[in-house]
């Protein structure tokens, strides 16, 4: 059995302009004079471009440029700060999907995972698949509440260990070290997994628009929420308002609580 201190997250990918492509499409419709601010993310610039896109409000109209400008639009609020900041109090969510981020997470429990891949709308998952990986060691993480009770965490560890030794007489009973096809091997891998623990560490590989990692975040944060997943998902709202704080600009953690929530959680 290894023990583990805490679930990790790694941020793996995130959004990135073809700023070509960008370019090509603004000389197309008659080089409006918006252009990303290089002083921001490029998935900040993306949904910036969303929203102005929806409106053709890249800048004031000019008669000049009739595929680049709106007649409606005598006035165009400008920087992307302010630009996103309006975006957010106005509820127009749906631009915020055009970006995303993946993550590993490492060190989680099944217990988590199990959680987290009920959330589908704009989230994509990788797991671990346990009909693949045999189970020779298994990796445990202890919740809090077992802190400073020694009976208790004696008994989790027990278990655990008992149930880490029936992988392995699972094992030796088929010799399947000695198997050589691994359709076999696979179907004896899927039948030990049913006497694994739902405790166990594993890894998932989650990508998700930036709209569905807010909706996340202020649910799996929550205090109501189970400790695991509060632990993970608030790495990961730390690591969002670091890489896109023009984005996240209206969540902030409750230093009471550690609940990352939403000025604006209709979004």
């Amino acid at each position: 059995m290894r023990i583990l201190e805490k679930p990790k997250v790694y941020l793996i990918a995130k959004t990135t302009l073809v700023s070509e492509g960008l370019d090509s499409y603004f000389r197309d419709i008659g080089s409006p004079q918006w252009r990303p601010d290089p002083d921001v993310s490029d998935a900040e610039n993306l949904v910036e471009a969303a929203g102005r896109i929806c409106y053709r409000s890249w800048q004031s109209y000019d008669p000049d440029k009739p595929q680049a400008t709106n007649p409606n639009v005598t006035r165009v609020r400008m920087g992307n700060e302010r630009y996103l900041g309006n975006i957010l109090s106005s509820g127009h969510g749906s631009v915020l999907e055009h970006a995303s981020m993946t993550f590993i997470l490492a060190g989680v429990s099944r217990v988590l995972t199990h959680e987290l891949v009920r959330h589908r709308a704009g989230m994509a998952y990788s797991q671990e698949s346990l009909r693949y990986v045999r189970l020779d060691e298994l990796d445990f993480w202890f919740p809090k509440a077992l802190k400073g009770n020694e009976a208790a965490r004696k008994k989790f560890e027990e278990v655990v260990s008992f149930l880490e030794g029936v992988q392995r007489d699972l094992a030796e009973i088929f010799d399947i070290d000695n198997i050589k096809s691994f359709a076999e091997k696979k179907k004896l891998t899927s039948m030990f997994r049913r006497l694994a623990p739902i405790g166990l560490g594993t890894s998932i590989m989650v990508t998700g628009n930036l709209r569905a990692w807010r909706h996340v975040i202020a649910m799996r944060t929550a205090p109501a929420a189970e400790e695991e997943i509060r632990q993970v998902m608030g790495q990961v709202a730390a690591i969002c308002k670091q890489e896109y704080p023009n984005l996240f600009q209206d969540m902030n953690q409750d230093p009471e609580t550690g609940a990352w929530t939403f000025e604006y959680p209709k979004v």
